[in-house]
């Protein structure tokens, strides 16, 4: 007989956990980042479907039958005490009552995940009206940035501006810095995020951080997909400029900050930088084609799962 839904959701959900802190932990993301970042959007889809639908299968269980109906058996034993044995309707009562409350405690979860989401949504909507209100007092064009805005700071800086009015703004710090091929690269890999939307895709993690900040593995999620963002913009970017032009531009910025936030507020850390100069000059070789399928395997079956398992009939 297959376990109850509740216990496989629950299992799943679990399980998801350890499996985001291996691959953020792993090495293999760096040579394919763009399959990574899909396996790292279907394991957080997959652990939010199994966290609620667990508690919503629990609250559907059949109090008579299977793990569930022995959980809410073993309770209304314990609480009940002496009378237990007499009591088919406390039975019933408490099973109504650990029903109501696992669907409550699910309704709770999939509010919480929800106004996370919105929450984040409408913090970097303000946040990017602020920025363009800013850049239409501060900003101004410059032959040798064309389609970017360049704003009088001296500090090195680059970030892109996403949205319906997408910008990318370069500090009069990095003209004086880079040479006119560094800043190419540099307008490349900016319109790479542009284009792929990676506000988007940093948006959940984001989120979740901001929630759950004390919790371990949301930290090392949203710094992992950070990372692989800037480098899949990086990959884009080698599409029209040669490695060397990029990984000279980050050398000389890193230290200062490139910053590719929507608010201005994302700074690459020394490592980082390490990392991705290190992969530009010395590319490891791309995932073969078996360990891609592999991996939307995996990123199909993390969604696919607790999805199905949530048609199933309680």
């Amino acid at each position: 007989m297959l376990p109850a839904p509740a216990l496989v959701l629950a299992a799943f959900s679990a399980a998801c956990i350890p499996a985001g802190s291996a691959l953020a932990a792993a090495r293999w993301p760096r040579r394919s980042p763009a399959a990574a970042i899909v396996l790292w959007q279907a394991l957080g889809l997959g652990w939010g479907l199994a966290a609620v639908g667990a508690l919503a299968a629990l609250s559907a269980s059949d109090a008579r039958s299977g793990v569930a109906g022995g959980a809410f058996a073993l309770a209304s034993r314990v609480l009940g005490g002496a009378h237990a044995v007499a009591g088919p309707r406390r039975l019933v009562a408490w099973t109504i009552g650990l029903r109501l409350l696992a669907l409550a405690a699910g309704l709770v979860l999939l509010l919480l995940l929800c106004w996370i989401l919105v929450a984040a949504f409408y913090a970097v909507i303000r946040a990017r009206r602020r920025q363009h209100i800013l850049l239409s007092l501060l900003a101004h064009g410059d032959p040798k940035v064309p389609g970017a805005l360049v704003v009088d700071h001296p500090a090195a800086t680059a970030y892109c501006v996403p949205g319906l009015r997408s910008r990318i703004v370069i500090s009069a710090g990095a003209l004086d810095l880079l040479d006119q091929d560094e800043l190419a690269a540099v307008l490349a890999h900016e319109r790479a995020h542009l284009r792929e939307r990676h506000d988007l895709v940093l948006l959940p993690f984001a989120a979740l951080l901001r929630a759950f900040r004390w919790v371990s593995v949301a930290r090392e999620a949203e710094a992992a997909v950070s990372l692989l963002v800037e480098m899949h913009a990086d990959d884009r970017a080698l599409r029209h400029r040669p490695a060397r032009e990029l990984a000279t531009a980050l050398l000389r910025v890193g230290a200062a900050g490139w910053v590719h936030a929507p608010a201005g507020a994302l700074a690459v850390a020394d490592g980082e930088v390490a990392a991705r100069v290190s992969r530009l000059l010395r590319p490891d070789p791309k995932l073969p084609a078996p360990a891609l399928a592999l991996v939307a395997v995996v990123a199909v079956g993390a969604v696919a799962v607790p999805a199905a398992l949530l048609t199933l009939p309680f």
